[in-house]
């Protein structure tokens, strides 16, 4: 693979980020971010340390102080480990709030540059990597599914009530796709996915196509 090839893998929550990217990555021999993890890792400080999450001031604080490692599928944030913390309910019902904050946003966004000029591009997820993060790169997809298909893929990982999952994707997607900043939105360019009825092996293999064909 030549030089700073980036592949951006935009979407909402549930609609198969996380296993389509590193997947791919596997595939392509690249690197892989979770850009997520990073806010989340930025929730998780904020709710231990008690603050407002809604304190732009002291939120955007804690982000650029923060020592972030991600290595192996861990997270460390100032560090304590806390790759299980970053997935506990508390910091997903806080992350749109934090992801929201513009401070933290642009702390984000030169942290992901700065990774992907180490590692010589890479497969890197969010809700913004195509549209703001890397807008030259070498391929954007973004992967959707229907609430409800995501509802239930969240419940056969973690249990809970669908109905009650269902409804909060959907507001989770109402914030995500309405913040001043960086909104999650396709770009004008990018290769629409929908995952609710596709294997991971038939979407990363037509993914990877499409990347060897932008790259001969």
């Amino acid at each position: 693979m030549s030089k700073d090839v980036v592949v951006a893998i935009d979407g909402p929550a549930g609609a198969g980020k996380s296993t389509v990217a590193k997947a791919l990555a596997n595939a392509l021999k690249l690197k892989y971010l979770d850009t997520g993890a990073m806010f989340r890792a930025v929730t998780s400080l904020v709710l231990s340390s008690g603050l407002d999450t809604h304190d732009e001031i002291a939120v955007g604080s804690i982000a650029r102080s923060m020592n972030l490692v991600m290595e192996h599928g861990t997270v460390v944030a100032n560090g304590s480990d806390v790759t299980a913390d970053i997935r506990s309910m508390a910091v997903t019902n806080a992350v749109s709030t934090v992801a929201a904050n513009s401070l933290v946003r642009a702390n984000m966004r030169d942290r992901q540059r700065e990774w992907s000029d180490h590692n010589n591009g890479g497969v890197i997820e969010g809700r913004d990597i195509g549209t703001v993060v890397f807008p030259d790169a070498v391929l954007k997809v973004y992967l959707t599914a229907s609430p409800r298909v995501r509802a239930e893929r969240r419940v056969a990982e973690a249990g809970g009530n669908i109905n009650e999952i269902e409804r909060s994707i959907a507001e989770r997607d109402l914030k995500d796709s309405t913040r001043a900043d960086s909104p999650l939105q396709e770009s004008a360019d990018s290769v629409v996915v929908d995952t609710s009825n596709r294997t991971i092996d038939d979407i990363v293999n037509s993914i990877v196509e499409l990347v060897r064909e932008r790259l001969k």
